[in-house]
């Protein structure tokens, strides 16, 4: 109810200041949605000699700079040797018959995973992922509140991720 609460209030200020900085609504709306997560779970650290926005905002720029910083490693990795696999298959977008193979494996665990969640959280995942929605299509197609539909896809993925790492965990 809290976080809720929280992503009505302040929503809007944080994704429109990612906005402005990435240029781009889907990693707007991702770092706004981690900024939140991170805000809740860090809530005992909030100082209340500033304001709770400011508090957000700074979260949601150094997530930017996070997300920045692992692009650009990302890309020298992949430029350290002009005959590295990363290039090649930069340049070579098909992928290959063994590539398909293993994506289509690893969708198929991934669907395992996701038929083990609840029907509410199952569902928003393969709004969100499967049909490409934005969150407010999901929000009319489920007719719920914006604020509800991203919750539950915060929680959905959390416990998408215990699952998988608990049976990692036991491999």
């Amino acid at each position: 109810m809290a976080f809720s609460q929280l992503l009505d209030a302040y929503w809007q200020e944080v994704y429109h200041f990612q906005l402005g900085r990435t240029q781009n609504e889907n990693d707007a709306e991702d770092i706004a949605i981690q900024t939140f997560a991170r805000a809740f779970d860090k809530l005992d650290t909030y100082d209340p000699t500033y304001a709770f926005n400011t508090w957000l905002i700074t979260i949601s720029k150094n997530l930017h700079i996070d997300l920045l910083r692992k692009r650009k490693r990302n890309i020298l990795e992949g430029t350290d040797n002009s005959h590295s696999d990363a290039v090649k298959r930069v340049l070579d977008d098909a992928p290959t018959a063994e590539d398909q193979l293993i994506i289509e494996q690893d969708l198929k665990t991934l669907l395992q995973y996701i038929r083990k969640l609840k029907p509410g959280y199952r569902s928003v995942i393969e709004l969100r992922f499967f049909q490409e929605m934005s969150y407010a299509e999901i929000a009319s197609a489920l007719d719920e509140p914006i604020g509800n539909v991203k919750v539950r896809l915060l929680r959905a993925k959390k416990l998408l991720a215990g699952l998988i790492a608990r049976d990692k965990g036991n491999s």
